[in-house]
């Protein structure tokens, strides 16, 4: 193949690739299989949470969580500062309302970008075969709303 074909192929291939990354750059970058914690509708279809369970959430979301959200989840952790937008304040009633379970999991698990909101949120790749302790976190979550 002689030089002009090859930069035509390139040429006609560009269109493609742009398509192909643009469509990429609209979809969560760890995608949940279907059935798994992204499916989750309610706390009511989490799993169980034992005591164990509860004593790594409270341990991971003291080592992780409360760096932006701070140890009582008001949003205001040390790195919390840098941020724009501010991490949730798990003591609003309002933001309490307006998710479920599943987005809180999902978040969890994937990241804010997996679930619309701030890319700031990271992912926890390691916890994706841990749903107990995934639970056990969306729990702790919710009772700083009440």
């Amino acid at each position: 193949m002689n030089a002009w074909c090859r930069a035509g192929l390139v040429v006609a291939l560009i269109p493609l690739v742009a398509a192909a990354i643009s469509c990429e750059r609209g979809r969560p970058r760890a995608e949940q299989p279907p059935g798994g914690i992204g499916e989750v509708a309610s706390a009511a279809a989490l799993p169980a949470v034992s005591g164990e369970a509860r004593a790594e959430a409270e341990s991971i979301f003291g080592e992780r969580c409360a760096v932006c959200h701070g140890n009582n989840g008001e949003g205001n952790g040390p790195g919390a500062s840098n941020l724009n937008p501010k991490p949730v304040n798990f003591h609003n009633q309002k933001w309490q309302r307006s998710i479920s379970d599943e987005r809180i999991a999902k978040a969890i698990v994937y990241g804010g970008q997996a679930v619309g909101v701030s890319a700031s949120m990271a992912p926890n790749p390691d916890l994706e075969s841990k749903p107990e302790i995934v639970a056990a976190l969306v729990e702790r979550i919710r009772k700083l709303g009440k």
